[in-house]
């Protein structure tokens, strides 16, 4: 901690020499009527500042940085977004003109790229899911929330474990950012969800495709960014209280969040909490599939004319039943004993044996601040991950990984000159991962990982080329240890290394018509699980080997989408290739087993082949009318072993997604009022490898509403939802209980997913002037 103020000190001392007090200041209105508009959001990204117009459309930016180019987003409902840079050593009274669209097709995204940018001139994959969109669709976690995004799908373990798999990639070939900051915890477990705080997310950008020139090893498939609030505008108190509840498992979930700003110093505070009971599933509850989980997070900072500097806290800490009871011939769950579960057995809330205990605690300094004649983006972390596993004893785990991380993230952006813009950066961490329990899957370990990379962007008339190069070095210790008096591990040191290059471009041939594309090269180390596992995995229901010998996975893939948005129509189209050297996978090699504790279990080994992954996406919005939305999306992945010419394991099936909604206006203070129908239409997947099983098709049929009506000044909104209308029975090909993964001695042995959901939900945000 004495460090992190030495360092808010320096950057208060060093920067103020940079920047002399100024502000900006302008109007909004409307570009056809000329009338201003009230209550427009006017925000400047990378400085992390807002404002909202006033009565008369006029807003006032102060205590900024007096030169610089920076990007300005300005949004407003029912309006198209208009994104401009502007230089602020101009001053000029800035004059914004909005134009009606029921589209949106325009956004600020700052994934993939070393900038805030406009989407349109981004050339990776991005697709952002707004507060609305999060607010609107009952989840059981994040990743379960951003699932209906093209491209992107999850591994489940019940309702309350998801990892996410992007274009066919998952674990640790999708990195996790919380406001940048990378999250580290066991992410190359089956079971491993991600431990994020889903309320806290004020927006979740999603890209899809390699990333390793940014984010380094592990964004082989792409990058989750979770961006939290922006600061409160100056002066201004915010806040909002977020509650739900789903009938299905019984999942009552509450959020409060107050932020201020006063004169620049920033603060935050958040508190969650979530809690469920075992799902329903078409032929019954489905024992031990629970979860509580409680959150705690915080900001201070100061925003001022050098920049900004924010420290954020966090605490998180999820409880999770896991199978473990057996079921009858009447498909009843007995506990050990013989004694069929009761529904109130079923649906208390205190889980069962055995359980997962994951706490992840996380400091992190994000800064940005002028230096020279550019900008310094600093993020320096510290997060701890204790993931316990209880099995026979809920005080002593069976299981218990104790990892510490030590992160550090530099990028320093260069003026820019005759149209480029050039990013140079340094990335280094360290981890400490220790076993605290007398089970043993992986040795204790240390590693450290170190990346520069350069980019940079040229932009002229209607088109944008970016580059760059990246080199990583990664070093992984495994220690020597014996479990029960025997040897388990041996010593081992790895290193690993790679340089890796990405190329993109983007055309936009009109105001409607834009085309993206991206050629380059990517690289992934090793984890510590496929170096090194060997024991039972308490999560998985089998015994895992890992192999010292494995090499890192190069990848060498290209993409490109065509995309048309005007006032009635919002189209795009891409497709993709990914070709990757070395895979590392697991998997049963001839029905091999071992007994262990009298009880049988496969034997997963990790082995590596060459691979191909490519897929097309596709959406499509239509608005033939004023008050109705066709939304429509498609996406489809296919991998392939090029060793053996199969199937790569654990694919998505194609999924089809279509939406009407209808948005009328009611008088009497309704306002952004919706009724929707949805039906997810997921296709059969019969293209598995040896040791999977096929999976069926299945439909389901998906009601929404909501409204918004004043409370007090203050806006309520109400959601309703019916998920599973019709109560399917039916297996997604990503889930851990379908047949053949649940029990593999059992073949025919597994769980449906969740059954008819009925949600409801309350958000009210508030603000104090």
């Amino acid at each position: 901690m004495k460090s992190v103020i030495l360092y808010i000190l320096l950057l208060f001392t060093f920067s103020n020499s940079y920047a002399n007090l100024a502000s900006i200041e302008g109007r909004v209105f409307d570009g056809q009527s000329k009338e201003t508009l009230p209550g427009a959001l006017v925000t400047i990204p990378d400085l992390k500042i807002s404002v909202v117009t006033d009565a008369s459309g006029q807003f006032k930016f102060n205590n900024i940085p007096e030169k610089g180019r920076f990007l300005i987003e300005v949004r407003y409902i029912g309006y198209s977004t208009l994104i401009q840079t502007i230089d602020f050593s101009l001053k000029v009274n800035l004059e914004f003109a909005l134009f009606p669209s029921v589209i949106e097709a325009k956004e600020v995204v700052i994934t993939g790229t070393a900038f805030s940018t406009d989407n349109r001139k981004n050339s990776t994959a991005v697709s952002s899911v707004t507060k609305d969109q999060l607010i609107n669709r009952p989840s059981g976690n994040l990743i379960d929330a951003i699932a209906k995004v093209p491209g992107v799908s999850q591994v489940t373990t019940g309702g309350g474990i998801s990892k996410p798999v992007i274009r066919g990639l998952s674990y640790n070939r999708v990195v996790t950012l919380v406001d940048g900051a990378k999250q580290e915890g066991q992410q190359w477990g089956d079971e491993h969800g991600m431990e994020v705080d889903q309320y806290s997310a004020e927006r979740v950008e999603v890209l899809r495709g390699a990333a390793s020139l940014l984010y380094g090893s592990d964004a082989l498939g792409g990058v989750i960014n979770v961006l939290e609030p922006l600061p409160s505008p100056e002066g201004q108190v915010r806040g909002e209280v977020l509650t739900s509840y789903q009938s299905n498992n019984g999942l009552s979930g509450s959020s409060a969040m107050l932020q201020g700003n006063s004169n620049g110093f920033i603060w935050r505070a958040r508190a969650s909490l979530k809690s469920a009971y075992s799902y329903d599933a078409p032929d019954g509850r489905i024992a031990n599939t629970g979860f509580n989980e409680t959150n705690f997070s915080g900001q201070l900072g100061f925003n001022k004319k050098w920049g900004y500097a924010h420290l954020n806290l966090s605490s998180f800490q999820n409880n999770i039943g896991l199978p473990g009871f057996s079921r009858n011939a009447d498909g009843m769950f007995e506990d050990e004993n013989g004694s069929v579960l009761t529904d109130k057995q079923l649906k208390d809330r205190t889980l069962f044996l055995p359980f997962q205990d994951i706490r992840h605690y996380k400091v992190a300094m994000n800064s940005h601040v002028l230096l020279g004649s550019g900008r310094l983006r600093t993020i320096l972390a510290y997060q701890n991950n204790q993931r316990r596993e209880l099995e026979d004893d809920r005080i002593n785990p069976s299981l218990f990984f104790d990892l510490k991380t030590y992160s550090s993230d530099f990028k320093y952006y260069i003026n820019e000159s005759n149209g480029w813009e050039p990013v140079i950066g340094l990335s280094a961490s360290a981890q400490n991962n220790k076993n605290r329990a007398e089970e043993l899957l992986i040795p204790d370990y240390t590693s450290g990982e170190l990346g520069l990379f350069a980019y940079a962007k040229k932009s002229w008339e209607s088109s944008t080329f970016n580059l760059g190069a990246r080199f990583d070095y990664r070093k992984i210790t495994g220690n020597q240890m014996e479990e029960d008096g025997n040897p388990k591990f041996n010593n081992f040191t790895n290193s690993f290394s790679n340089v890796s290059g990405a190329l993109g471009f983007t055309k936009e041939f009109n105001e409607y018509f834009n085309f993206k594309a991206n050629l380059g090269s990517a690289f992934r180390s090793p984890n510590i699980a496929e170096l090194s596992s060997d024991g039972v995995h308490e999560g998985t229901f089998r015994y895992e080997v890992g192999n010292n010998d494995l090499s890192p996975e190069n990848s060498y893939y290209g993409d490109f989408a065509f995309e048309f948005n005007n006032n009635v129509i919002s189209a795009s189209l891409g497709a993709f290739n990914n070709h990757i050297d070395n895979y590392i996978y697991n998997r049963q090699i001839g029905n091999e087993t071992i007994v262990v504790d009298t009880e049988t279990l496969p034997v997963y080994r990790f082995v590596q082949d060459n691979a191909n992954l490519s897929g097309i996406e596709a959406s499509l919005t239509l608005h033939p009318a004023e008050l109705i939305h066709f939304e429509n999306s498609f996406s489809y992945t296919r991998g392939v072993n090029r060793a053996t010419d199969k199937a790569l394991p654990f694919i998505p099936a194609a999924v089809l997604r279509n939406e009407v909604r209808l948005e009328p206006e009611f008088k009497g203070g309704l306002k952004s009022t919706y009724f929707s129908i949805a039906f997810d239409n997921v296709f059969k997947q019969n293209r598995v490898d040896n040791f999977e099983t096929p999976t069926g098709a299945y439909s389901l049929v998906n009601l929404a509403m909501g409204t918004t009506f004043m409370l007090n000044k203050q806006p309520l909104r109400i959601n309703v939802s019916a998920n599973n209308l019709f109560n399917k029975a039916y297996y997604d090909h990503l889930s851990r209980f379908k047949p053949g993964r649940l029990d593999e001695a059992d073949p025919t042995a597994g769980y449906y997913n969740q059954g008819r959901n009925i949600s409801v939900g309350l958000y009210l945000p508030f603000v104090f002037k």
